[in-house]
């Protein structure tokens, strides 16, 4: 009983921290708004709809992940998703894209349900909100063709920087504790991958930095040819 209620607890923490999280980002995204030149007006209809319409192909996105098992163990996937709510993000704003990246995950999990005890879509959420922020931001201070190059490649080093630490300090331990497995265990997955992996960070240093390199750098790619040609079709 006592282990039954140890366990009730790590859930209730981990999902106070995933609140926490949220909302955290969801204030940055407001706080960096009031900063920002005048964003885009657009009736809050036409807002909610673009949204919608963004996290609904995000979700399309998301649930067509696959793993890069020559890089990084297979329970790392990587998806496009974030090319539809950088596109959102461009178009209407900060807090757009952070609601939009939010609703991706909670459609994801109505329509599949979640394998990896919600700590991997926890994951896609917020350090896929460190890539699409950051660009967002960088983005609305100056809307040129060399700023957007600028914010993406910004995005992509944060994304890298940050999903990479973010992974070896809380998600790996975290994923361990609520799975019941070992922190060795997940680092033999990675041994198998790259036979220099010996270690947390040498997992982190090898698989997850270059996956979320390679994701960076194929999203902002795609967002980059794509984004003025849906920009002038949504005008």
């Amino acid at each position: 009983m006592a282990q039954l209620w140890e366990q009730i607890g790590e859930n209730l923490r981990f999902i106070g921290i995933c609140a926490l999280i949220v909302a955290a980002l969801y204030a940055l995204a407001r706080l960096a708004e009031r900063f920002l030149p005048q964003r885009r007006r657009v009736s809050v209809a036409t807002r909610v709809s673009m949204i919608g319409l963004f996290a609904a192909i995000s979700t399309v996105l998301h649930l067509l992940d696959f793993p890069l098992v020559f890089l990084a163990p297979d329970f790392y996937k990587v998806d496009f998703s974030e090319v539809s709510v950088l596109i959102c993000g461009f178009y209407l704003g900060p807090s757009a894209a952070v609601v939009c990246e939010g609703l991706k995950i909670v459609l994801k999990l109505l329509i599949k349900g979640t394998s990896t005890a919600f700590v991997g879509d926890f994951a896609n959420f917020a350090v896929g909100c460190s890539f699409v922020l950051p660009a967002v931001i960088v983005y609305h201070t100056h809307k040129t063709r060399g700023w957007a190059i600028a914010a993406l490649a910004i995005g992509t080093a944060v994304l890298t920087v940050f999903g990479s630490a973010f992974n070896a300090v809380y998600l790996l331990p975290k994923f361990a504790q609520l799975y019941g497995v070992s922190l060795d265990t997940l680092v033999s997955m990675g041994t198998a991958v790259n036979s220099r992996v010996n270690s947390v960070s040498t997992l982190v240093l090898l698989c997850v930095a270059p996956l979320n390199l390679l994701k960076g750098s194929c999203v902002s790619l795609l967002t980059f040819l794509l984004y003025k040609r849906i920009a002038n079709l949504l005008k």
